[in-house]
């Protein structure tokens, strides 16, 4: 068989077994899926079974994966997100992050290097968190408010740095770029969420259990009229995935809650039934773990990356956990802050193909992020459970 036509019968099993082995250890420990994934692509990637390689076609499939989750993630944008005293002190969190990122940064890797790596350390992997919010009833509480805004600075965040240093253009040129896009979505957000809609809630509902899905083509059509409009302007492409989500979430929000469930049911099962546990297994199957093991030397700096996550982005988001928090609470905002790999792995990318990294940074930190996915979630819901026996009440966030 091609590597082409391996591959596609390789990756929808990996695909398939995450699930099932995320509920076969659930009984001892729960581990997110997106863990599963990644460790399942390692595994059948080139350094390890070699079944899976590296093609064209996985690429451009991974590629929607990806833009669908910062789709998603847009759509969890609340208002306490984007205003109010949890939205002012995430980004006042944000920017000392990306202060000290970057001065982090020059100490290793003086110049580009430096902007790479300090964008890397003060993001925040809100698409990777939000299906953990959601399966731990997070979602729409105080603690799950103050995470999503942490995580919305830290992945708009550092989409806006990237598109500004990170594109090829002066930082001049491409604030003009970025202001002509944004000028864009701003009308795009005011047209969604000025507008009566009844037209199109009524069509979506008529076509909801229909062969035609409005809701979804409509998605898709928002999706790749943004995502066009910013690889057309030269900026990155998940910044238009990301005020996708928005647009669409403004569009749909005053629909009858059922019809807004369904749609989000539908948009969550192309997602996360297919495209975005594809993009997580072949960014495991691309991790080079083969440059880290002809260099031990490197797996040292993995522990160093998780303690710079730690102190340079989880302390400071911890200035956004809800009023009133305790300190286990604050500690357990501040592991979810800290929790860091979809910016990574494509900053890690840009990094390597500027010849700013090495293939062995861009490893360290991704390895870095993907042991943040894997161990800070579980210790913030310890951190949170133990508040709970101590209060003798389940933890609503407050």
């Amino acid at each position: 068989m091609t590597p082409t036509t391996t591959a596609l019968l390789v990756v929808p099993l990996l695909i398939l077994a995450a699930p099932i082995c995320t509920r076969l250890v659930s009984r001892w420990i729960k581990i997110p899926i997106v863990v599963f994934e990644l460790a399942l692509g390692i595994a059948a990637g080139p350094t390890v079974l070699g079944w899976v390689g590296e093609t064209e076609f996985l690429a451009r499939l991974s590629d929607f994966g990806v833009t669908l989750l910062f789709f998603v993630a847009g759509t969890e944008i609340t208002a306490s997100a984007v205003r109010g005293r949890t939205a002012r002190r995430a980004w006042i969190g944000w920017l000392i992050s990306i202060a000290l990122g970057v001065a982090a940064g020059f100490v290793v890797s003086p110049g580009l290097g430096a902007i790479i790596i300090g964008i890397s350390l003060a993001s925040t992997a809100l698409g990777t968190l939000l299906p953990i919010l959601r399966d731990n009833g997070d979602l729409g509480t105080p603690f799950g408010n103050a995470v999503g805004a942490i995580g919305a600075a830290g992945e708009f965040g550092p989409i806006v740095a990237i598109s500004l240093f990170l594109g090829g253009r002066s930082p001049g040129a491409a604030t003009i770029v970025l202001l002509v896009f944004g000028a864009v979505a701003l009308a795009a957000m005011f047209y969604a969420g000025r507008t009566p809609h009844g037209r199109l809630h009524r069509y979506v509902e008529a076509t909801l259990h229909t062969s035609a899905q409005f809701a979804v083509r409509v998605v898709l059509a928002i999706l790749t009229l943004l995502v066009v409009l910013t690889l057309e302007l030269g900026i990155d492409m998940l910044l238009g995935a990301f005020t996708a989500g928005i647009v669409w979430k403004l569009l749909i929000r005053d629909a009858d809650e059922h019809t807004q469930r369904s749609v989000e049911t539908k948009i969550d099962a192309l997602a996360f039934g297919f495209l975005v546990p594809l993009f997580f297994v072949y960014t495991g199957v691309k991790f080079d773990l083969r440059s880290l093991l002809d260099d031990p030397v490197a797996f040292a700096w993995i522990p160093a990356v998780m303690v710079a996550l730690l102190l340079i982005r989880g302390l400071p988001s911890m200035l956004a956990a809800p009023e009133g928090a305790g300190p286990r609470e604050r500690i357990a905002v501040g592991l979810f802050g800290a929790t860091g790999l979809p910016i990574i792995v494509v900053v890690s990318q840009i990094g390597v193909q500027q010849d700013v990294l090495t293939s062995t940074d861009a490893a360290v930190l991704v390895g870095a992020g993907l042991l943040s996915v894997l161990i800070f979630p579980l210790i913030a819901a310890r951190v949170r459970a133990r508040t709970d026996g101590a209060t003798g009440a389940v933890s609503t966030g407050s």
